[in-house]
């Protein structure tokens, strides 16, 4: 019984601390290679006749008509955003979330997905027949730069024509209530001569240096229905994948700039690590031939916001698997579902948290009871044990039968409180990755000091740094009181026997205790009430059975 408990104490560590990543990372699967199907040779249509003549390019170029005016910046408000747009390549190098501020302080600027430089353009298309699209400036056809939304949709058209006869258009649209925007690219071919096309859509973001070790961020992909994530580390050597893709996206922790293309089919997707910490995933559709005269239009759905379920699901197309928990996935978004629930009803995810853990603990009552009842009857017999101990000391294979005949005597599992902990880890860890990834509780006050759930709690900033604690500096309050609710707990177990063990067993809380005092105040709260009734439980259980 010793061992195994402490077996299962040591799993326990490792998996919340050194094993989190090996366990319940997120590692990329490569699906296999396959050439990309030829497209069906595109429906022609009748083309409105251009300004300029249609006069082949150079090889190699794409001259533009140009106009002599500079490139303008648009911007779009709606009452979720606001979307600024470049006319040099017609992108989105900016996005400014209404909801969602830089930091906790009241006067904290809001969330911008983007460098507020502008440096970083998303949504850069490439064309495999048309080269040097990259610089060209688009024309918008708009006379406003500014664009106030209240309700319903805008189309902006940005137009680029080419001297050899070609025109692209670029086309956004948008919604007043919804992440979920439309985005088409057209080409027409108004020269002589077919032209052979490959469209590539460039996905940029920004990431800073320094990321959590826990938390994905970098490219995904939904290909041949398999949810693949690459580490911005793998990068090099993971590269490209190819399949049926669903969507693109590119994660941080709560944020997310996703691509869905309206017409599944084989296409592929190159991934890069650009200067300035800067990644992009590249969506390239299959290579196909536009006739002379004739027009192609490529549909996409956009999803530039917080990876939220109410805010993806609209999007359709599967974007709800951009929110995932891993491994206890099936079991962690239904306590998201009702986390939010009960937000609705008590609006203080503090106190929701509270509320969810007692709920979760009414539910595994019954496996902590019989574990905790174990535990009593394991403690009753530890003078008997110690007894054996002593007496078989230098025969430890006699000391062992007599241990299981004492077991056998009294009718009691060696194992019998270790198996209901075992069944309760998927629950646990299903609310701690929840916990540490929701990003319901980002900057979300509890009561305080405590005003950002998903940062670590800390009352007081100190201007010098202490050992193991990342910045800020402080007391980290709910931390410390955690280890003491641990170390209460543990002093209620059976003792082990041997002293060896024992002093492992009550070194467990300091160790937990330096391990969670970078963990979110949110996780620490929940593993704090979990201690507080399981204690409570297990008193009540010693008290019955004694």
């Amino acid at each position: 019984m010793d061992q195994m408990r402490l077996m299962i104490a040591l799993v326990l560590s490792f998996v919340v601390f050194l094993g989190w990543n090996y366990f319940f990372g997120q590692e990329a699967k490569l699906p296999p290679a396959s050439p990309p199907q030829q497209a069906a040779k595109p429906e022609t249509i009748q083309a409105p006749a251009l300004a300029v003549a249609a006069k082949p390019a150079a090889e190699g170029t794409a001259a533009v008509v140009g106009t002599g005016k500079p490139a303008r910046r648009l911007t779009v408000e709606t009452p979720l955003y606001t979307v600024g747009l470049s006319e040099k390549g017609a992108v989105i190098n900016s996005f400014v979330l209404k909801d969602y501020h830089e930091g906790v302080e009241k006067d904290s600027p809001l969330l911008n997905l983007f460098p507020i430089d502008g440096s970083v353009g998303s949504l850069d298309v490439g064309i495999k027949g048309i080269p040097g699209l990259a610089n060209a400036v688009y024309q918008a056809g708009v006379a406003d730069e500014r664009i106030s939304l209240t309700q319903g949709t805008r189309e902006i058209v940005f137009n680029l024509k080419l001297a050899n006869g070609l025109q692209v258009e670029k086309v956004y649209r948008f919604s007043a209530d919804s992440y979920v925007m439309g985005f088409d690219v057209r080409v027409y071919n108004g020269s002589e001569q077919p032209v052979s096309e490959g469209l590539a859509i460039a996905l940029r973001e920004a990431y800073p240096g320094k990321r959590n070790s826990n938390i994905f961020e970098g490219p995904s992909a939904l290909i041949n229905n398999s949810l693949e994530t690459i580490e911005i580390s793998d990068i090099a050597k993971k590269n490209t994948l190819t399949g049926k893709i669903v969507w693109v996206a590119l994660q941080s922790r709560y944020f997310m700039t996703g691509l869905i293309p309206l017409k599944e089919g084989d296409a592929s997707l190159r991934l890069a690590e650009l200067p300035g910490n800067v990644v992009e995933a590249r969506y390239e559709s299959p290579e196909l031939v536009l006739a002379p005269d004739s027009r192609q239009s490529f549909e996409y759905l956009l999803f530039f916001g917080p990876k939220s379920m109410n805010a993806v699901m609209p999007a359709g197309h599967q974007l709800e698997k951009v929110v995932d928990f891993g491994m206890f996935d099936i079991l962690a978004k239904p306590c998201l579902w009702l986390l939010n629930y009960i937000h609705g009803v008590v609006p203080n995810y503090g106190v929701a948290i509270i509320i969810l853990t007692v709920f979760s603990k009414i539910i595994l009552w019954p496996l902590g009871t019989k574990s905790y009842k174990s535990m009593s009857q394991m403690k009753k017999l530890q003078p008997l044990i110690q007894e054996i101990r002593d007496k078989y000391k230098n025969d430890r294979k006699k000391m062992n039968e007599e241990v299981m005949r004492l077991h056998k005597t009294y009718s009691i599992n060696p194992v019998g409180g270790c198996l209901p902990m075992i069944l309760q880890i998927p629950v646990f860890f299903a609310l701690y990755r929840m916990l540490d990834q929701a990003i319901e509780l980002r900057h979300a006050h509890f009561l305080w000091w405590i005003n950002d759930l998903s940062a670590p709690d800390r009352l007081f900033h100190f201007d010098f740094s202490i050992p193991f604690m990342d910045p800020p500096f402080g007391i980290p309050v709910l931390t410390l009181v955690m280890g003491a609710t641990m170390f209460w707990q543990q002093k209620m177990s059976p003792p082990a026997g041997d002293p060896a063990q024992a002093k492992m067993m009550l070194l467990m809380p300091v160790v937990f205790t330096f391990i969670f005092i970078n963990f979110s105040a949110g996780l620490v709260l929940y593993w704090l009430v979990n201690n507080v009734l399981s204690i409570a439980q297990q008193s009540y259980i010693q008290k019955k059975y004694a």
